[in-house]
């Protein structure tokens, strides 16, 4: 269904010029395995090449273009040595290097006593002038083929800058015109040139600074995405609500006894995001909403409020969490109050077996069962729901989207309520989320404890183990998290090992390790002495979840904070301070800091607000890393720098929503347009919704 304007870009890149199965497989691995990857593979620099300087003041290192006659060619006689083509012009003498070539094709290239036309890196060794593997041999005729400046791009094993060159000039000229897609009062206003122009100025930069972002022709080019990620999510939201919902219309009747039973009044944001779930769960279509709310906010408790009022509607509610450890906590926290309102909740997960499994299984298909909490458990097609009236998803982005339909599947109706304990900036959630509502939590439960954040040199560590000595003599529990080094448990698990011995020495048996390498019973085992106080001191790696509810826990010893980013210091710092103790959280660095690390560890001392300290990473680190792209559930973009288009989201989103409520199917001549542009962007899931209605 693809429009044939289109079938130039996505052919594959074998279909260039030169490009046969070999390279196309490196290139597949660069660019994807469309002619159209080349076109979004942006130039990273600007190479200067030097036209005929003289040979002899030539400087070590520089990248010029020179007329030179072919002397002599001299093989190795050794095989290790490089083949050398000795070369000459009046301002003096170069060697051009070649590793391992043909020497038949040198010397057919190369004949001696002809000129040529040779560019590339030169560099002084051994009192001569070398230029390795040079980037052009020509015919005197086509030095005007060598550019001065020319772009340069990020490469994979295999490919070389004028191998990524051609192939990028090659993908410009199967380029189309194409009809213009964005509102003309948005292109006027920016000054923006047409798709292709925009295309061909992105990568013929011909100043440093064109290769900002700022540009007007980058800029055009990330409009073109941004637009395409909105008017697909405007369509998704759009056929989602179309999908027919049922009102779960709150009585009070529940939610009266579990707020008497509440020892705590619930904040101003809990109440609102309450009221806004109320609203959308009591109206005809289904909810779709995503409550974003910081460490510690209460978000567990809003999401009991939504399962009430299922329940109050003669339905029931589930709770799907990513790990057993999150599933297990959340059922802890609910179920007292679940049996205060007179509701049975009930756990499920992969461990539960035999006759405890299919008890409640068949409480869920006969309503007996009120409220379920669990993991993937929930979502296998042995579980079937009764009424199945709301479905309840924690840190969503562990999830894929397939997770979340099939838990809503398992009822009529079902309404939807994200929960992600991740705090988003505005922008990116835009870019994310643009197909539900959004609930926010700002303010912490009453009763919590500022968080005193201190930064610490490493080569102070004695002094921290001292204090670690004070802490737990007085009953207080510490975490102690070791560094994630090149994504790597094992790496990881050595760091962890090496500090757990190290403290073993200094406070023997209360001090306990976990891992992602743990067998899951075992780490749920060291927790949980960890929650009953048999351990006073939980040394883990980053990548297992280490999010147990311990209020006694009052101490947060993070080290090598400087390679984190601010999002992940700032969840760990949220695993104290949940009591009504005083806690503190110890960021350990190795000196010397980089300017971005200390605005980092400057930040962390100054705020404890999960959004601000978002904006910042934003800011300090760009969106592509802000979360690692693979966790959080963020669309990856190729063209749109989410910190230096952010202005854009806003624009693209308006005009997304206003194109289809004016034209929902895409059938007018700038809707057309906006699918040629869906397409393009791989969008056709999307427009394939629309099809079907």
């Amino acid at each position: 269904m693809r429009p044939q304007l289109l079938y130039p870009l996505f052919a594959p890149v074998t279909s260039l010029p030169g490009i046969g199965p070999r390279l196309g497989k490196l290139f597949e691995k660069l660019t994807g395995p469309n002619v159209a990857g080349l076109l979004w593979h942006l130039p990273t620099g600007l190479l200067a090449r030097q036209l005929e300087p003289l040979i002899d003041e030539v400087a070590d290192g520089a990248t010029v273009t020179l007329k030179v006659q072919v002397t002599i060619h001299l093989e190795p006689q050794r095989p290790r040595q490089p083949y050398r083509v000795s070369c000459v012009n009046d301002t003096g003498a170069v060697d051009l290097v070649f590793f391992n070539p043909r020497a038949d094709y040198l010397k057919n290239l190369l004949p001696p006593g002809e000129w040529r036309v040779v560019s590339g890196r030169v560099e002084r060794y051994a009192g001569s002038l070398n230029m390795v593997h040079p980037d052009y041999i020509l015919p005197v005729e086509r030095i005007g083929e060598i550019k001065g400046l020319e772009p340069t791009y990020g490469l994979t094993a295999g490919l070389t800058q004028r191998m990524v060159l051609k192939a990028v000039a090659a993908a410009i000229d199967r380029a189309p015109e194409m009809p213009e897609w964005i509102d003309p009062h948005v292109v006027k206003r920016h000054g923006w040139a047409k798709w292709k122009q925009a295309v061909e100025q992105v990568h013929r930069p011909a100043a440093p600074a064109d290769l900002a972002p700022t540009t007007l022709s980058r800029q055009r080019l990330a409009y073109d995405e941004l637009l395409a990620a909105q008017v697909a999510l405007a369509l998704v939201r759009q056929h989602n609500r179309r999908l027919a919902g049922r009102p779960s219309v709150a009585t009070g009747a529940l939610t009266s006894r579990v707020k008497a039973k509440l020892p705590y009044e619930l904040t101003g944001s809990q109440r609102h995001a309450i009221e806004e779930i109320a609203a959308d769960m009591a109206a005809p279509q289904r909810m779709l909403r995503l409550l974003q709310g910081d460490v510690g906010s209460g978000k567990t408790v809003v999401a009991l409020f939504a399962m009430l009022i299922a329940a109050e509607a003669g339905g029931q509610a589930a709770l799907l969490a990513p790990t057993d450890i999150l599933a297990r906590q959340h059922f802890a926290t609910l179920e007292p109050l679940a049996r205060a309102a007179g509701l049975h909740l009930q756990l499920l997960t992969g461990r539960d077996k035999g006759k405890a499994r299919e008890k409640i299984v068949a409480g869920l298909a006969s309503g007996e069962i009120n409220l379920v909490v669990g993991t993937h458990a929930l979502v296998q097609e042995s579980i079937v729901f009764d009424d199945l009236r709301l479905a309840v998803v924690d840190e969503q982005h562990r999830f894929g989207v397939q997770q979340r339909v099939a838990l809503a599947d398992k009822g009529k109706g079902v309404d939807l309520l994200v929960m992600t304990a991740t705090p988003i900036p505005r922008t990116l959630t835009l870019t994310a989320y643009g197909d539900i509502d959004v609930s926010r939590l700002t303010e912490k439960p009453p009763g919590r404890q500022p968080i005193d954040t201190r930064t610490i040199p490493l080569d102070r560590l004695e002094e921290v183990a001292g204090s670690l000595k004070r802490a737990t003599s007085q009953g207080s529990r510490v975490y102690w998290v070791c560094p994630l080094v090149d994504e790597s448990e094992l790496i990881d698990l050595a760091a962890a090992t090496e500090r757990y011995d190290v403290l073993r020495q200094m406070f023997g048996e209360r001090v306990g390790l976990v891992h992602g390498q743990q067998k899951a019973a075992e780490r749920d085992q060291t927790m949980a002495r960890f929650q009953k106080g048999e351990i006073d001191i939980l040394v883990a790696t980053t990548v297992i979840e280490v999010g147990v509810d311990v209020p006694q826990a009052t101490v947060m010893v993070i080290e090598h904070a400087e390679r984190f980013g601010l999002a992940q210091l700032h969840q760990l710092r949220g695993r104290v301070g949940r009591g009504s103790g005083k806690s503190s959280c110890l960021l350990l660095y190795q000196t010397p800091l980089s300017e971005t690390a200390k605005a980092r560890l400057n930040i962390m001392r100054e705020t404890e607000d999960g959004f601000r300290i978002a904006e910042e990473d934003l800011k300090l680190r760009g969106a592509g890393e802000l979360l690692g792209t693979r966790q959080s559930g963020l669309p990856e973009f190729h063209l749109a720098d989410l910190a230096a288009h952010a202005d854009l989201i806003q624009i693209a989103r308006d005009d997304a929503r206003l194109v289809l409520e004016k034209d929902p199917e895409l059938v007018s001549e700038r809707g057309t347009a906006l699918r040629v542009l869906l397409y393009l962007f791989e969008k056709d899931a999307v427009v394939k919704t629309i099809r079907s209605g």
